[in-house]
């Protein structure tokens, strides 16, 4: 267990404005109730002192005094470990299963990276079905809510929040049928998007952002949007 002087430290928060990695991140700090900074870096341009830092170039990074974290799950792992309340399921066996789960979230995000960026249309569509079947498992998985494990908010809720912030843009501009006949999958959606946790974990014209970001691939996806 870290010194308690390093626990009450305020740590920095080094972020990108779209990351979704970064996102976990900063809705773990809040559900956490831990005051942080942010340092926002631009990865086009990635300026040496980040360099430095992060060893594979990448977002975020937790900066707690001297110590620097890299790596979204490590990073919310700390977290869960050293303040209250948990995140994680207190009985180990469930605990696995939930960091399993986490990891689907991850290749979720991958999937919606092609999505967003392939101009291949055999591989868009590729994306878009592994898609729909993943959250037709997880369809399968959940019970009654509202969150992943029942009424009380994980780090599975702060892993998959991100991904479905996506599809409030994707929602706008073309029809991927993603959750067509999900009811579970669906209010879990909306119930994370109201969670204050998760509407703070973002800069205010995100959605902006996002939107700009996907016209500006040369992707499929391009190609359908109005």
């Amino acid at each position: 267990m870290p010194d308690a002087n390093i626990q009450d430290l305020k740590p920095i928060l080094v972020s990108f404005d779209l990351c979704p990695y970064v996102q976990r991140a900063a809705i773990t700090l809040a559900e956490k109730g831990v005051a942080f900074d942010r340092r926002t870096v631009d990865l086009a341009n990635r300026p040496d002192w980040f360099k430095a830092l992060s060893p594979l170039g990448k977002v975020p990074l937790l900066q707690v005094g001297d110590a620097v974290l890299f790596e979204s799950a490590p990073i919310v792992e700390y977290l869960d470990e050293t303040h209250s309340p948990a995140l994680h399921p207190a009985d180990p066996l469930t605990r696995a299963q939930h960091r399993a789960w986490m990891e689907v979230g991850s290749s979720i995000l991958a999937d919606i990276w092609g999505i967003e960026t392939t101009p291949d249309k055999a591989a868009f569509d590729g994306h878009k079905q592994k898609l729909r079947e993943k959250f037709t498992r997880l369809e399968a998985e959940l019970g009654q809510g509202p969150y992943f494990a029942g009424s009380a908010f994980s780090l599975v809720d702060a892993v998959f929040a991100p991904a479905f912030r996506y599809f409030d843009v994707f929602d706008r501009l073309v029809d991927l049928g993603t959750f067509v006949g999900l009811p579970k999958v669906q209010a879990w959606r909306r119930v994370l998007a109201a969670r204050p946790s998760v509407r703070g974990a973002v800069i205010p014209d995100y959605e902006v952002r996002l939107e700009a970001f996907l016209r500006r691939q040369k992707s499929h996806l391009v190609t359908l949007l109005p």
